[in-house]
């Protein structure tokens, strides 16, 4: 009897619990489709959202259910169904919304009607934006950019449209993503776990939903790239200073009064929205956003970017984001790339508990299995259909990526690599990286080691002490077991004029246990080379050549030595960086030994190799051994952790760095230096980059040139060292071996502040940025320079007119030109 009770029971559970699935079309009255329309089960705020045909798809659990649908401008529809476990269709014909407009006169001096809810909504927004102290919800995340055109050719390049993915018309999606991300929340905490994620043809896509808060006084749109200063709020605590409103007019939604509200920027070229804005009555919050950025305020690496959101109600006090859709247009070079983001939130919980230790330095994190999902989990999970163009690119790509990855596994595959001719090109070897590989089988996965070797191009320079140099970098990788590697790193170089041949070697042995950079690497090297006294560099060989040649101007100073190093470095799980390293030079002066420049010039003559400004300071051949060690670590570093890694992704605090060094042999000094650096991001006004250090001898008993403390001079019209270098200082003029010193790099990026209220001139988008460099030895020791210039000139380009006050010599102003902008700052070297 209890047995067939049981089983009585189990029948009951599983027709109470069985699920059906309805599907429809949402368009307007027209039957126009409506891309992104929100479909919510009544009473909760569990759900999906249409895509961009308007087509969507619900799973339920059987039984009666009322199915909201809403779009903004359309009336909120409802439909009562029975689910059962057949299919169902269930379309939606919105209609519009009927707009209460209202008969306002407005006088002279007077003011739009929409002035004052914007001012209602302000003062609720610090209320809303800090209302939910904590929460938990999950993301869906759909990820999509597409080429709707493609040039044949780029800078001259026959274009492979194959390779790019996209189809002989140039038309294709190019990258395809889908994810499920658990949010959790409590302020000021916030920790993303990535459940499941996936990428068409492999990998994990974007799977970090990116949730945009009107509510912030500053907005971040997607990410800071395209807006380095943010973007101000329509609802900001000073947005009426920016913007100008209209009422569009009025419309009753769930017996409460929504205004639409036309935002308008006051000026262009101010980091502001275009577009929409609903805002319900009484409780002056947020309904749903319909705003846009354009390149004409201050939108960055693309041309249009829409952001489209819908709030609904979690509780009867507490709205949430329900549905976000982001679109960005960029047509640039012959290429038309449009892409669309869509999150879809659910599962809001108001009330969570989270256990001990839960928020930590991890903020985001990838579960071990995110990206190991079946297709049956996708489409059970999926809260919105996909496209038949996004289904195909999924089969397609998956279907060759798996073939490709069985394949890697088998003897053919690795026999038609080896077949496979890696044809090696005259240009090759003058203009570009060249090599070979050899590919070989260890356990089921085929590994290989690599040959490569620079451009003779790049391999050319010219100084008075060696004349026409060549320098070779042949350079070998070995693939080892257990995730490691041995790089050999060589030198071959020759001196026309001096005839000497240096050549030397560096094998670095290495990696990381798999996941985790904190992995032992050592390096050891010996040989003959040439060096500039100051070991960081100050003036590279092509800037040097071109000086020496041209106009006559040796700046660059060389000795050779003999040398052997062994060097030790690890990175430690909360980024704290170690480094061990011993040298040991034998060190040869060289001079001049060539006159030879392109233009004569009879009034000027080249300066000896040994820097001028330290003649009293002879250099002598010496044999030196020196060991020193350094520690560099960020406090608050966070991290995002996958499967098998984990990654700093930066710290609100600066980095801290200590070095000491030890001098032996011929030399008898210790040598220490401490510094703090960090950029401040300030948002509308700007971001603040410093790098300040201190540092000296505690004993200096014996020095030699090449162990002085040196400070990087710049002579050239040249500069991409920042924030580690005196743009018009001389290059050993302030050389030293004091017992302290100190040094200050500072500099300011507004970032469009200021240049974007000069009429014209702000249409090009430079943006202003002003610096000043010092350092401090004692009072006959000390330099001061001041810099302001414009950065951003084609996305790239910076140009600085520099004024330097020296304590030796008279001020000396110089214009330096060098990278800075969105895409230039990625080639500075700080």
């Amino acid at each position: 009897m209890v047995k067939i009770l049981l089983l009585s029971l189990s029948i009951v559970l599983a027709v109470e619990t069985q699920a059906g699935v309805i599907k429809g079309l949402i368009t307007n009255n027209k039957g126009e489709a409506l891309p992104y329309a929100t479909v919510m089960i009544k009473g909760t705020t569990n759900g999906t959202t249409a895509n961009a045909n308007g087509v969507y798809q619900l799973e339920l659990p059987a039984g009666e259910h009322t199915i909201i649908c809403q779009y903004m401008g359309y009336r909120k529809a409802e439909k009562t169904v029975k689910v059962a476990d057949a299919e169902q269709e269930v379309s939606f014909a919105m209609e519009p919304v009927s707009m209460q407009i209202r008969e306002v006169v407005v006088k002279s001096g007077g003011e739009d009607p929409a002035y004052a809810i914007i001012r209602e909504a302000i003062k609720k927004r610090s209320f809303y934006q800090h209302q939910v102290k904590a929460y938990t919800a999950d993301a869906y995340i759909k990820s999509q950019f597409k080429l709707r055109s493609t040039p044949t050719k780029f800078f001259g390049q026959k274009i492979d449209r194959e390779d790019m993915g996209v189809d002989s018309t140039g038309k294709g999606i190019i990258m395809l993503s889908e994810s499920v991300t658990k949010i959790s929340h409590r302020e000021p905490d916030t920790k993303l776990d990535v459940i499941s994620s996936r990428q068409s043809g492999g990998g994990l896509g974007f799977s970090i939903p990116v949730t945009i808060s009107f509510y912030d006084n500053n907005v971040e749109a997607v990410t800071s790239q395209i807006g380095p200063r943010g973007f101000i709020s329509p609802i900001s605590e000073n947005a009426l200073a920016y913007y100008r409103y209209r009422l569009e007019g009025s419309f009753m939604e769930d017996g409460k009064m929504v205004h639409k509200i036309k935002v308008m920027p006051r000026r262009k070229y101010e980091p502001l929205f275009a577009g929409y804005i609903y805002i319900t009555d009484e409780d002056w919050r947020i309904h749903s956003t319909d705003l846009m950025l354009t390149k004409e305020y201050q939108l960055e690496l693309a041309d249009t970017l829409i952001i489209r959101q819908t709030h609904v109600p979690v509780n009867k006090e507490v709205w949430r984001t329900k549905d976000q859709v982001v679109y960005a247009v960029l047509k640039k070079f012959g290429f038309d790339l449009a892409g669309n983001f869509v999150n879809v939130y659910s599962n809001y919980d108001l009330q969570p508990v989270f256990p001990k230790g839960y928020f930590g330095k991890v903020v985001i994190k990838y579960q071990k299995d995110v990206n190991e999902r079946d297709l049956r989990y996708w489409d059970s999970i999926r809260p919105m259909p996909l496209e038949k163009e996004e289904l195909r690119d999924f089969r397609v790509k998956d279907s060759t990526a798996k073939v490709q990855r069985d394949s890697s596994r088998s003897r053919y595959h690795l026999d038609s690599l080896r077949r496979k001719p890696q044809k090696v090109k005259v240009t090759d070897i003058l203009m570009n990286t060249w090599g070979h590989n050899w590919y070989f089988k260890r356990d089921t996965v085929i590994a290989s080691h690599s040959f490569s070797m620079r451009s003779l191009i790049s391999a050319l320079s010219y100084n008075t002490v060696e004349g026409l140099a060549v320098n070779l970098q042949p350079s070998l990788t070995f693939s080892l077991p257990g995730n490691k590697r041995l790089q050999m790193s060589n030198v071959v170089r020759y001196g026309f004029s001096n005839t000497h041949l240096n050549a030397y070697t560096f094998l670095t042995y290495g990696g990381s246990r798999r996941g985790r950079n904190n992995g032992n690497i050592w390096t050891v090297g010996g040989g003959k080379r040439i060096s500039q006294f100051n070991r960081e560099g100050p003036i590279g060989p092509v800037t040097n050549s071109l000086y020496t040649l041209l106009v006559k101007e040796n700046y660059m100073k060389l000795y050779e030595n003999w040398f052997g190093s062994l060097g030790f470095h690890r990175q430690f799980p909360s980024t704290l960086r170690l480094s061990v390293n011993a040298l040991y030079e034998d060190r040869i002066p060289v001079e001049n030994t060539t006159d030879f420049v392109l233009f004569k010039n009879e009034k000027k003559i080249f300066s000896p190799n040994h820097p001028e400004e330290l003649a009293a300071l002879p250099f002598e051949r010496e044999q030196v051994l020196t060991t020193s060690v350094s520690l560099s670590y960020q406090p608050g570093q966070r991290f995002i952790e996958y499967p098998r890694s984990r990654v700093a992704i930066g710290s609100k605090y600066p980095t801290f760095s200590v070095m000491y060094t030890k001098g032996f042999l011929d030399a008898d000094f210790d040598k220490w230096k401490v510094s703090m650096r960090d950029n401040m991001n300030f948002k509308l006004f700007g971001e603040l980059r410093y790098n300040l250090s201190a540092g000296g001898f505690l004993n200096d008993r014996a020095v030699s040139i090449p162990d002085l403390q040196h400070f990087n001079g710049n002579r050239t019209f040249y500069n991409i060292r920042y924030l580690n270098s005196f743009q018009v200082a001389p290059y050993y003029q302030y050389s030293t071996s004091a017992k302290l010193y100190a040094t200050a790099n500072v500099e300011h990026h507004f970032n469009g502040l200021l240049t974007n209220k000069i009429p014209l001139f702000n249409r090009l988008k430079w943006h202003l940025v002003a610096g000043s460099n010092a350092f401090y030895v004692n009072r006959d020791n000390n330099y001061v320079e001041i810099s302001a210039g414009l950065e951003n000139i084609f996305k790239m380009i910076r140009v600085d007119v520099v004024a330097g006050y020296q304590s030796q010599l008279p001020t000396r102003v110089g214009v330096r030109v060098g990278f800075g902008g969105i895409i230039g700052g990625a080639f500075r070297i700080e």
